[in-house]
């Protein structure tokens, strides 16, 4: 499991920037669609809600064939 920490310096950031930022995903749409497919996971629930905020201390976590990531936010 890789684990990343990324930190924020605004109230919070939505899941598909995240993803972007963290650089999971090259583009908002590959973005959009890992989320779709239900391999992004936010505080250990699968979450499908591309908008949804995440604040400092979320974990987010996303599951491939290979591998999982997982993300924690800090306050920055």
């Amino acid at each position: 499991m890789e684990k990343l920490k990324i930190e924020i310096t605004t109230e919070y950031i939505k899941l598909d920037q995240l993803l972007k930022y963290a650089a999971i995903a090259e583009s908002g749409a590959m973005a959009k669609e890992m989320i779709l497919d239900g391999i992004v996971s936010v505080n250990g629930e699968t979450c499908t809600m591309r908008g949804k905020k995440i604040r400092a201390l979320d974990v987010v976590t996303v599951t491939f064939e290979d591998g999982t990531v997982e993300i924690t936010v800090e306050d920055g």
